[in-house]
């Protein structure tokens, strides 16, 4: 936990336009330990919104194609790539044996190794 003296020195330092440096340095100065000092700024960080996020770089073709494929299904650019990969996650990869494939044509050019 935090020292309260420290946090709320950093809020008022900010407040008054310092920077986190003029801050640690002014905090090191006055003999605070480093260790209090960084406590009392982690703490002040903002907290995620999410605990789990990912980021994701694609091209402006794969965007264009996503964006086609999210305003078909009435989703957002995001809502989209959620659910295409909620939906690989959820599906349950089956073996040929398990398939029910009436085309034995299907089947000699299916993915899945025989």
């Amino acid at each position: 936990m935090a020292d309260k003296i420290l946090v709320n020195f950093i809020k008022q330092a900010r407040k008054k336009g310092f920077s986190d440096v003029q801050i640690k340095k002014e905090m090191d100065n006055k003999g605070w330990p480093l260790a209090e000092s960084e406590k009392a700024f982690l703490s002040l960080q903002p907290k995620p919104e999410y605990k789990n996020q990912v980021t994701l770089f694609l091209n402006n073709d794969i965007i264009k194609t996503l964006q086609k494929r999210a305003n078909k299904n009435l989703f957002t650019l995001p809502e989209q790539i959620e659910d295409i990969l909620r939906r690989s996650c959820m599906n349950k990869r089956t073996t040929p044996k398990e398939e029910k494939i009436d085309d034995r044509l299907l089947l000699a050019f299916s993915r899945h190794k025989k």
